[in-house]
């Protein structure tokens, strides 16, 4: 977001003698010094007669959840893993496209196959780690280990790009610099796993994988891009080319990495939370490592959800549960008392087990991201993930 632009006294130096002040018509809403600008006009945006905007800046005051809403989310069943369908030829890929635009398109997703099934998949890849720490050794096959790859190129080019000098304080233009890199090479970067008989594919896949790293022209990232991230993922599923003996190492290595790039794109490029729900969301930036790292954590001998609080086992074991590396990324990147910045996350460290704490997180997540239109709006369906 662009800082203000505005001219202001300096807040703690006080006039010349004899210098003669400026009108001052407003104050400064970084310092509440006086200004020589008239305030803006307040914006009829949130007034009773319009809709607020889909997507908020992060300034934007945070909105407490709805009880009803939190109400109806309990009382929800817990979403059930499924198998993915694979896809069979004659394949007809094509530019995925958006569809979403109303509740009713929201519940027509929910009610189609393909929603269920890409529920599914990621509970399928939540149970697939479940009692496993990171560094445990499982199945990678050949493919898995390219797309570690791929996410470490895309790691390089933070190195190569650097942040561009520059007085607002989030959004650094260089991000579309690296932006406009991964989209130029979306295509070559799928070809190096896929087999050829499945390289048409690309055109359906490289929009999601280009969606997966935030949005270029806002500089920001979100739970809807984690989300596009999962369905690429789910997209290889449906071709085939992942299989669900490789399902731990998707969280443990591929998701894994992915998060690294991510936290780094975010902290080097200081990209905004798109959609912040302010304190009232989980997380200003994702969703899915709380999930798959409650469920490394389910009936674990020592761990509960109020060790979060500890910080010797924040120190010694973030390298091997997603869940408690989430926990440390946000104390490291927000200051004072956590119950003040992560009230959601400090009120799920009083539930008695990780179960509970798994089964809550998926049903929110498919409430409070599936099912937000401001979110899924943006998302795309074409032959693999169909529009039913």
């Amino acid at each position: 977001m662009e800082e203000s632009h505005h001219r202001h006294q300096d807040c703690n130096t006080p006039n010349s003698a004899g210098a003669q002040s400026p009108p001052t018509t407003g104050t400064c809403c970084k310092c509440g010094g006086p200004t020589t600008f008239a305030p803006p006009p307040v914006s009829p945006a949130f007034s009773e007669i319009s809709p607020p905007p889909t997507y908020r800046p992060i300034r934007a005051p945070a909105i407490p959840p709805d009880p009803h809403s939190q109400r109806a989310i309990i009382l929800s069943p817990v979403p059930q893993a499924q198998h993915v369908p694979v896809a069979s030829p004659p394949y007809q890929f094509q530019i995925p496209i958006k569809r979403i635009q109303s509740p009713d398109d929201i519940r027509r997703l929910q009610g189609s196959e393909s929603g269920q099934n890409f529920v599914g998949f990621v509970v399928a890849l939540s149970e697939s780690i479940r009692g496993r720490k990171i560094s445990d050794p499982c199945h990678q096959s050949e493919t898995i280990n390219t797309i570690v790859s791929i996410l470490e190129t895309l790691t390089q080019w933070i190195e190569e790009i650097p942040p561009a000098q520059q007085a607002a304080r989030y959004g650094n233009i260089a991000y579309r610099t690296w932006h406009e890199r991964l989209v130029n090479s979306g295509e070559s970067l799928m070809f190096q796993f896929l087999p050829k008989d499945l390289q048409p594919a690309t055109v359906e896949l490289v929009p999601y994988f280009s969606d997966s790293f935030g949005n270029s022209s806002r500089i920001d990232y979100g739970t809807g891009h984690e989300t596009n991230f999962a369905a690429w993922l789910y997209c290889l599923a449906r071709l085939g080319v992942i299989r669900e003996e490789d399902y731990p190492a998707i969280v443990s290595r591929v998701f894994v990495r992915y998060l690294d790039l991510m936290r780094k794109l975010q902290l080097v490029y200081c990209l905004e939370p798109a959609g912040s729900h302010g304190v009232w969301g989980l997380d200003d930036y994702h969703f899915l490592p709380f999930i798959f790292g409650s469920s490394q954590l389910v009936d674990h001998k020592y761990m509960k959800p109020k060790s979060i609080h500890n910080r010797d086992i924040l120190d010694n074991f973030s390298n091997e549960y997603l869940y408690l590396a989430g926990i440390s990324f946000i104390m490291k990147v927000k200051k004072g008392h956590f119950a003040e910045h992560s009230p959601m996350l400090d009120d799920i460290s009083g539930v008695p087990n990780w179960k509970k704490v798994n089964s809550g997180l998926l049903k929110m997540y498919k409430a409070e991201v599936l099912e937000k239109v401001p979110i899924m709006q943006h998302f795309l369906f074409g032959s693999l993930i169909k529009w039913e």
